[in-house]
């Protein structure tokens, strides 16, 4: 073997071998591709049931709040008309709050007279001072 088939025989080994490692970096390039585009659609996959997943929960919760508000409407709509059948009563039976209320004041204010009057009709304790010598 001479040189110039040495050289051509290394060029071809060379070139054999630059190919050989401009395809492994296409394949390198290939699989992270690969690679990228599962992992890209499992987490699409996994978002969508993650957010299907928080949707029914969503949905739970509200079906358990407009439950708890129905309740809570329903007793309050029961206190009311209880509320309102016991005025209803009082009213009949000439309780009503405000004439009670105004009954009240009155007597108030007579009690209050009547301390002031009982105030004046007591004696007053006289204090006696004894002559020291």
């Amino acid at each position: 073997m001479n040189n110039i088939e040495m050289i051509k025989d290394k060029a071809s080994q060379v070139e054999v071998m630059t190919r050989k490692v401009f395809l492994a970096g296409v394949g390198a390039y290939g699989k992270s591709f690969e690679n990228t585009k599962n992992r890209f659609e499992s987490l699409t996959t996994e978002s969508n049931t993650m957010f299907t997943d928080l949707v029914a929960r969503g949905e739970k919760l509200e079906t358990e709040g407009k439950s708890k508000l129905a309740e809570v409407q329903t007793k309050i709509s029961a206190k009311a008309d209880l509320e309102k059948r016991v005025e209803t009563l009082r009213s009949k039976l000439g309780l009503k709050k405000t004439d009670a209320d105004h009954k009240i004041e009155a007597l108030k204010a007579k009690i209050d007279l009547l301390t002031a009057a009982v105030a004046k009709l007591t004696p007053k304790p006289t204090v006696k001072v004894s002559a020291t010598k």
